[in-house]
């Protein structure tokens, strides 16, 4: 698999993210194998949080929230997925698959021999990381799910599968290829069928342009440092290290006959019988992800007596906006919920 490393130069001098960088070798299942960057903070005996990013960013959304899980006394895990951040960017979008990324994620897990983990995933990496807890729910204590999701067309009857998949494959080819996360905005917005996501999906496959900073900027109120805006955008140099960040959305499987469905529909079914305690913690202000909190506290038996939590003023990046918010939930929510001794 060909790739590309973004040099380290790249990652000097990032305002609060000063952290040394931790890697494993993971296979790319074409008989090699690809860089995986992570950062290990804190004790090591400490109780593990394994902190997930979406897209586009990377571990540097969680940079505030490490130093407060670290000062707690947690050891903190926040990779970057493959594609993102210090590990390494296959050149091509097909390389980036669903279950590719959900076996990198193991790999990392399995060599950094993580056991009682507490996961808090946004994003894709609730996609990411709620498949593979269901798969391996022996590693996990606990799970905070935010801003996040694990879609399986739930809603479409099978016999409406393929028309329904034609009918959104049509409307996702008559939208208009967007220059600005403002415009595709406005078209997710006023879209008359309903069917916003898919001008995310169409903006990050083909506008002229993906820049990293911008999504963070806009979904956050336009409140972004410049240093920080640097920083989100020092791990993508170039146009062929976007290939991950332009793929994702086009893997999530929201069209019905995406072949991701049935493993994320047996993700469910584990998640119907999960008693482990179950968190949601979503912000008040973000349109991608609102309501989704409703199924994972109606399905998941671990999220009955919860003290779920919203998290006030903050949109999609809540780890951006609220950090200390989002810690202190996940620290409360671990201390209520304590390990078996």
């Amino acid at each position: 698999m060909k790739y590309v490393r973004t040099p380290d130069s790249r990652f000097e001098d990032l305002q609060d993210y000063a952290f040394e960088p931790h890697y494993v070798s993971v296979p790319d299942h074409e008989g090699g194998v690809l860089r995986m960057h992570y950062l290990d903070e804190g004790p090591t005996d400490g109780e593990v949080i394994l902190c997930l990013h979406g897209q586009p960013t990377w571990s540097f959304l969680y940079r505030h929230m490490v130093s407060i899980f670290v000062a707690a006394g947690y050891r903190v895990i926040a990779p970057d997925f493959v594609g993102f951040g210090r590990s390494d960017k296959p050149l091509e979008r097909n390389d980036y698959t669903y279950a590719n990324h959900v076996s990198w994620l193991a790999s990392l897990v399995e060599q950094a021999e993580l056991r009682d983990i507490t996961l808090v995933c946004q994003d894709w990496g609730g996609l990411i990381g709620l498949r593979y807890a269901t798969q391996d729910p022996d590693r996990f204590a606990r799970i905070v799910a935010a801003n996040t999701g694990l879609p399986d067309a739930n809603d479409v009857d099978d016999g409406d599968v393929n028309s329904v998949s034609e009918r959104m494959r049509a409307h996702y080819n008559s939208l208009p290829v967007y220059e600005e996360p403002q415009a595709m905005a406005l078209g997710m917005m006023s879209d008359p069928q309903g069917m916003g996501f898919l001008h995310w999906v169409k903006f990050c496959a083909d506008a002229p342009v993906l820049r990293v900073s911008d999504v963070v900027r806009f979904s956050s109120g336009g409140n972004l440092s410049e240093e920080d805006a640097m920083a989100y955008d020092a791990p993508f140099p170039s146009n062929e290290s976007m290939a991950g960040a332009r793929q994702f959305p086009s893997l999530v499987p929201l069209i019905p006959d995406n072949p991701a469905i049935p493993a994320n529909r047996q993700a469910w079914k584990v998640l119907e019988n999960w008693v482990k305690p179950f968190l949601t913690a979503f912000s008040d202000s973000d349109p991608v992800t609102a309501g989704a909190h409703v199924r994972f506290q109606e399905s998941v038996p671990g999220a009955k007596n919860q003290d779920h939590v919203t998290i006030e003023g903050a949109g999609h990046f809540l780890q951006e906006q609220a950090p200390v918010a989002l810690s202190e939930a996940v620290i409360e929510f671990i201390k209520d919920n304590p390990l078996p001794r």
